[in-house]
């Protein structure tokens, strides 16, 4: 296979690359205890951590996807993003004081404070097996892109980006990950931009004429806005983006332990509010080079191969027309969003191993014992993701798509509801949710039987007009509604003292009325 990248690309890669393992060892005389190795000390100021969860959130699925989604169809998935920070909105001011308080280092802590340890350790499960999937995915299709430019052997590049990633995690801990997350976070958006302006540069007419034929061909749209949840419309995006938002930024450790980073509640809060400004924008920008691309090859449909897929067409953009060195930065962009979400996650990974597990089993453990648990957890994990990587690779792309959604909707089957019942509710309990719980699980295995999982295909078990029609998007919203209605209702039937007011929105609340007051 033969690169199609000039040696001034190559090297600029190559630079990235070097570039994550020297932050890494800078950072490594640092980690001298757990709160270094997974909240950085607590002393990384909000901007930083801010880009962090940005470019954490930004993967190079993102990067491929987005424009191979506008390409094909229009901008309707960009309608998930924007529902985060209108959640967030109204969520935040609370949500991470909430955690600052409670837990020590693991999200699933509060679960249990509120619920029981069944609660933890179902959520916490949920999230190890989740991004543990998610890392093996996300390094599989990032060595399927770099593999076009780069002319090596995808198992190879899958090899030396997955090493790179646990030699970064392993010696530079969190500080290595925030502020290696800040660089190509940058790089993220700076690869968006220069593609949006070669495309422009490249197509007669213009940035006109790129609007002209995207109005005439209804490209910039997030419709159809039918209320149909069978379809994938304009509202079944809208619901399923509330709970993305609410599991993203209120279940997932990845975001949660960034609240721990941040230095106080103010400075938390400001870095979500920043990473959330940075992301949709992003989203934005990702979803306009789609559309540039649909325009620029509609205009000059000979530069395009014959039967090329719509994910295919950014890369193959990349490869022919990028000028010499920015094609290598845009490449270097595509390497850096994947190791900024793996990265994340392995660190994620192994504090939910030491904080949920090996401190459970081991509680007179010191916290030099737990640090070498949690290197030796970063070391396995990131093995781990590379086995899985290239096990994907023998599976082939649509295979790792089908499975992982069935996947992702069984393990995770109701986590947001969990967190809802907890916060905005003194009355549920954890006889109730443990019946909720149940109940969304046979939902979702039902759901995934009869219809969500089988796609164009004919269900496991047809059981005909009890079929479930909806469109799998809606099986996540569906999941986390059953918890809350049932495990509320099942709750009413045991008497249970309330919650404790500091575990729900009450108390911050019954805050805010007495600043008020005061």
């Amino acid at each position: 296979m033969e690169t199609t990248l000039h040696w001034i690309d190559m090297l600029i890669v190559i630079i990235s690359v070097v570039a994550a393992i020297g932050v890494g060892i800078y950072f490594a005389h640092r980690q001298k205890s757990t709160n270094d190795y997974y909240k950085a000390g607590g002393h990384i100021p909000a901007w930083a951590v801010g880009m962090s969860m940005f470019a954490t959130i930004i993967s190079s699925v993102t990067f491929l996807a987005y424009p191979g989604n506008a390409y094909k169809g229009n901008w309707i998935n960009l309608v998930q993003g924007l529902m985060v920070p209108i959640v967030l909105v109204g969520c935040v001011w609370f949500i991470v004081p909430l955690f600052r308080r409670v837990i020590k280092l693991s999200t699933y802590e509060y679960f249990e404070h509120r619920f029981g340890k069944i609660a933890r350790y179902w959520s916490s499960i949920a999230f190890l097996l989740e991004h543990f999937t998610k890392m093996g995915a996300v390094l599989y299709l990032m060595g399927l892109a770099a593999t076009t430019f780069l002319g090596v052997d995808i198992q190879l590049i899958i090899i030396i980006i997955g090493i790179t990633v646990i030699l970064l995690t392993y010696l530079g801990g969190m500080e290595a990950i925030v502020w290696m997350d800040v660089v190509q976070g940058f790089l993220l958006i700076l690869g968006g931009v220069l593609a949006i302006g070669i495309l422009i540069y490249l197509t007669d007419g213009g940035l006109g004429a790129i609007f002209q034929v995207a109005a005439e061909n209804t490209k910039i749209d997030v419709g159809p806005y039918d209320w149909d949840f069978q379809q994938k419309t304009f509202w079944v995006l809208v619901f399923n983006g509330m709970f993305y938002a609410l599991q993203k930024y209120g279940t997932d450790q990845s975001m949660v332990q960034r609240y721990l980073v941040a230095k106080d509640e103010k400075s938390a809060k400001k870095a979500t509010y920043l990473g959330v400004a940075l992301s949709v924008p992003t989203w934005t920008l990702f979803m306009f080079v789609g559309t540039c691309l649909f325009v620029y090859y509609n205009l000059n449909p000979s530069l395009l191969p014959e039967g090329i897929k719509a994910d295919g067409v950014f890369p193959h953009f990349i490869a022919t027309q990028m000028p010499i060195g920015l094609a290598g930065l845009i490449v270097a962009a595509l390497v850096a969003g994947a190791i900024s979400t793996i990265d994340a996650d392995v660190n994620c990974i192994s504090a939910i191993i030491v904080e949920d597990y090996y401190g459970k089993m081991k509680k007179k453990a010191t916290d030099r014992q737990k640090l070498t648990c949690g290197r030796i957890a970063v070391l396995v994990v990131g093995a781990a993701c590379i086995a899985l990587a290239l096990i994907f690779n023998e599976m082939g792309n649509e295979s790792i798509l089908d499975s992982l959604f069935v996947l992702y909707a069984i393990i995770s089957a109701g986590i947001v509801g969990i967190l809802v019942l907890g916060i905005f509710t003194r009355r549920a309990n954890w006889k109730g949710l443990y019946i909720g719980l149940a109940a969304t699980l046979l939902f979702t295995i039902y759901a995934l039987l009869t219809g969500a999982a089988a796609g164009d295909s004919e269900p496991i078990l047809n059981l005909g007009s009890w079929n479930f029609t909806h469109h799998k998007m809606m099986l996540g919203v569906y999941s986390h509604i059953v918890v809350i209605v049932v495990g509320y209702i099942a709750s009413l039937f045991f008497h249970e003292a309330p919650a404790e007011k500091y575990l729900t929105v009450y108390a911050f609340l019954e805050e805010r009325r007495k600043a008020k007051k005061g």
